[in-house]
């Protein structure tokens, strides 16, 4: 008997090859999914190219049917699939055991609509034996699993597809919306506002060094004549004053900068005494294994990996066989799993390093999905990274995965927590201070693994930190004490593991989705990496005031959050999609709703204003082609360029008047052009602004470009001149004239050209970005409008054609030079010839009526 065993990835074939018998089995890779909805207009049917819904790729109106189409480099793929579906007598889908391996293997049935019996084949680690056991128990296509993973498909497209054409068309083009995407950026986006709000505050405090038995240790103010000493917490982040209820003097002692310093030149030269000591023994206990959320953020710590590279390595390791599976927010471990674990710490650490009992650990994730188990490394025998020959990159995650597991099942560590309260005052106390200390009694699972630290032996030293020995009467020497001055931060941005943890805090999206997330997020220009930091940017702040203020349940956390919970009971086969979808999309407050009151009620301008009390009299707003501040100088409301690396969190009202008043210079060199050596000038002329390439004084006329409507001159730079001034450009050549496609900017704006055929480009594109593929769609509407839809027949009268035509209002027919309007609803290709001629006339009627009022009122 023959099988074919069709896996996601040549990788993963080529490991899972290694342990079937090769007379037996063929195992074959189909590259991921070898179908989706489809990515272009070029992907759509030729049959359903005129169709409105087909772009989008799913039927709204029949019950929301996808249409899936297999793209070009997919179609190999298949072919050979096919080929070899031939000489079997099975065919095994092992693709991997989540949603997405679901739909893959699904896809995968109906497009090869086999013959032959199909098995389901599903493991979470790629060794001999869980490949054997797979075989052995295979089982059908999990169509709760397909059918919820198709309803995430469908949702990601109505939001991306149908919201992202309003930013597009209302704040600039090449933006797009996301359904956890935007509830993403919107979390920067509001920690932004929350550091542009913060004020800072400063306060005092005093650091004392004291001797005891030959042993220094610090101590830091507590009270001073029996009040407590204000610290960060007690100011309010947003005005930088103490805390409302809170009141200096009573509640607790501001000190400023005299005070702090007149208190510790007197307490140098007091008594000390030790007031009080407490001492306890507390445990700590190890986390978790990994899951996919916590091994993107620890990888991000301790290695500095990006979420995206964090996964590209673990899915390598998975292909490997060298772990269990990657994508996974379960923490829980097999048997096999635990007792090779324990195994292991016997042999490593010894005995006293095993937790009494084996541990497992139920998942704090929301909305946990399918119960896979924690990643760990594959197989029983807990190999280190040395022993599997791994280097790099990829030892590094590896060894990682394999501490976390192995301290999971470790004993707890026990460390003794020292407190001691000190008075200083030879009569009476004048401040209180406290010193604590920390001794680790037993590692236990700190010998093996710190989370936050990738040297458990260096971080063990670090946290042993003892005081000398104190008790109560004591009178420690006061060597020294400084006035020490802090100042309240503002909250930090997000980090990719902070925003990863927040993500699974609050139930948004999925783990294995959160890499991508991110990455689009950056490519998208909604944020941009400062060192470990994603900091939003001025588009972010744009593109969320729309959101918030015409999709507030997309960006709602809540509602992103229950949204997962409903893909969940379809996973489990507790809810229907198609009425799930229609509530979302047609519902009373459903996204169709949504959408046309944001397309009549957007103000472009407003959700491109960006204000803060701070910033006024000034104000930023994100134009087509980039940022820019607005006020007036002098008297007049002007406009100047941001610089592209500021951050909304860094401006001030001072650095937005500097860069007005730097800016306002009517004619000026922007640089000089590389090609010719000529300067680049940014002038304004009678009809607007307009760059040149060249001076006046140079022989011939120099090049001009008139700057594209919506284009502010405060934005305008060296690289986006040279950009106009390489207008028109060539796109492409046309499919059926082979002639060239170009795009320019003319007198009544900018404009795709083929021929004679010139169309003019609408408000979501632009003209540096617009590609081939849309400048065709443009030229096809363009020549479109230029012949009739339908020619119905001729005129009994004067035998001239009547046509039916589509206008800038809708449909209409056509004889001569009268045009009729066809009634609302009406469809073109329903009507009829005797039709026609019936709004004709009614319409030379009208016309020939108000010619006789005219006249007569003459």
């Amino acid at each position: 008997m023959k099988r074919l065993v069709v896996v996601e990835s040549p990788t993963k074939a080529r490991t899972i090859r290694n342990f079937l018998p090769k007379d037996g089995f063929r195992v074959e890779a189909s590259m991921g999914h070898i179908r989706d909805l489809p990515a272009s207009a070029a992907e759509v049917p030729a049959n359903l190219k005129h169709e409105e819904w087909a772009r989008l790729g799913v039927r709204i109106d029949r019950d929301f049917e996808p249409l899936y189409v297999i793209p070009r480099d997919k179609r190999k793929v298949v072919q050979q699939l096919k080929e070899a579906l031939k000489e079997a007598d099975e065919l095994y889908i092992a693709t991997d055991e989540d949603r997405e391996g679901e739909s893959i293997g699904w896809h995968l049935v109906e497009v090869l609509k086999p013959k032959v019996p199909v098995r389901r084949m599903v493991f979470h680690e790629i060794t001999r034996e869980a490949i054997e056991q797979a075989l052995r128990n295979p089982r059908d296509i999990d169509y709760n699993l397909v059918e919820a993973q198709e309803a995430r498909r469908i949702l990601d497209r109505l939001v991306g597809y149908l919201v992202s054409p309003v930013l597009w068309r209302k704040i600039a083009p090449r933006l797009s919306a996301g359904r956890v995407q935007s509830a993403a950026v919107r979390l920067l986006v509001l920690r932004e506002k929350e550091r542009i709000a913060f004020v800072p505050a400063t306060y005092w405090d005093l650091k004392a060094l004291l001797e005891q038995e030959g042993q220094t240790f610090e101590a830091v103010l507590t009270h001073v004549g029996g009040i407590r000493v204000a610290g960060g917490k007690d100011f309010d982040e947003h005005t930088g004053r103490l805390k409302e209820g809170l009141v200096a003097g009573r509640d607790v002692i501001l000190l400023d900068e005299a005070q702090a310093h007149e208190l510790a030149e007197r307490l140098r030269h007091e008594g000390w005494v030790v007031a009080d000591v407490e001492e306890r023994v507390v445990t700590r206990s190890p986390a978790p294994p990994f899951i996919t959320s916590t091994l993107q953020q620890e990888a991000s710590r301790k290695l500095g990996l990006s979420a995206r590279q964090t996964m590209q390595i673990a899915q390598r390791l998975y292909e490997q066989g060298y772990i269990t599976y990657m994508r996974t927010d379960s923490t829980h471990l097999s048997q096999e799993a635990i007792e090779a674990s324990r195994r292991t710490i016997v042999e490593r650490y010894g005995r006293e390093y095993l937790s009494p009992q084996p541990r497992q650990y139920q998942s704090r994730v929301r909305n946990a999905q399918e119960a896979h188990e924690a990643i760990r490394p594959a197989g029983r025998e807990m190999k280190t990274a040395e022993e599997l020959g791994l280097t790099g990159i990829d030892a590094a995650l590896y060894d990682l995965i394999w501490k976390r597991t192995v301290a999971s099942q470790m004993a707890d560590a026990r460390l003794r927590l020292l407190t001691v309260h000190l008075e200083a005052g030879d009569r009476e106390p004048i401040a209180r201070f406290r010193a604590s200390g920390r001794t680790i009694e037993f590692p236990g699972f700190f010998r093996a693994y710190v989370e936050g630290s990738d040297d458990p032996e260096a971080a063990l030293e670090d946290r042993d930190q003892p005081l000398p020995p104190l008790k109560k009467g004591d009178r420690p020497r006061c060597v020294q004490v400084e006035p020490q001055r802090h100042e309240t931060r503002p909250p930090a941005r997000y980090t990719e593991a902070t925003l990863v943890k927040t993500l699974e805090q609050e139930g948004i999206g999925r783990p294995s989705t959160y890499a991508t997330i991110i990455d689009t997020i950056l490519q998208r220009g909604y944020a941009v990496r400062r060192g470990n930091q994603l900091v939003p940017t001025f588009m972010a702040f744009a593109t969320n005031n729309l959101l918030e203020a015409y999709f507030e349940k997309l960006v709602d956390l809540g509602f992103t959050a229950q949204m997962e919970e409903a893909l969940d009971e379809i996973a489990r086969g507790r809810q229907k999609t198609v009425p799930y979808l229609r509530q979302f999309y047609q519902g009373e407050e459903g996204l169709e709703r949504m959408i046309d009151e944001a397309l009549r009620r957007v103000d472009p301008r407003e959700v491109s204003t960006i204000r803060f009390p701070q910033w006024e009299p000034y104000v930023v707003r994100v134009g087509k082609y980039g940022p820019y501040v607005e006020g007036p100088v002098d008297g007049q409301i002007v406009t100047a360029s941001l610089p592209a690396d500021l951050a909304p969190g860094d401006v001030t009202r001072e650095k937005l008047e500097q860069i007005l008043r730097e800016g306002q210079i009517e004619d000026r060199v922007l640089g000089i052009d590389p090609e010719s050596g000529q300067p680049v000038l940014l002038r304004r002329g009678p009809y607007g602004y307009y760059v040149q390439l060249g001076d006046d004084e140079q022989a011939g006329k120099p090049k001009r470009v008139a700057l594209p409507p919506g284009m502010e001159p405060a934005v305008v730079d060296l690289e986006k001149a040279l950009a106009l001034l390489k207008l028109p450009r060539t796109l492409g050549t046309h499919p059926e004239t082979s002639q060239p496609v170009l795009v320019g900017i003319g007198r009544y704006g900018p404009y795709v050209q083929h021929g004679r055929t010139f169309a003019s480009l609408k408000e979501e594109d632009d003209v540096f970005t617009i590609d081939l593929e849309r400048a065709l769609e443009l030229l096809a509407e363009k020549e479109a409008r230029s012949r009739p839809l339908r020619v119905l027949g001729t005129h009994p009268e004067t035998g001239e054609p009547v046509e039916v035509w589509e206008g800038r209002y809708g449909p209409y027919v056509k004889h001569g030079r009268t045009n009729a309007s066809l009634p609302e609803g009406r469809a073109p290709e329903a009507v009829t010839l005797e039709e026609a001629l019936a709004l004709l006339e009614e319409k030379a009627g009208r016309k020939g009526k108000t010619r006789g009022r005219r006249r007569r009122s003459k």
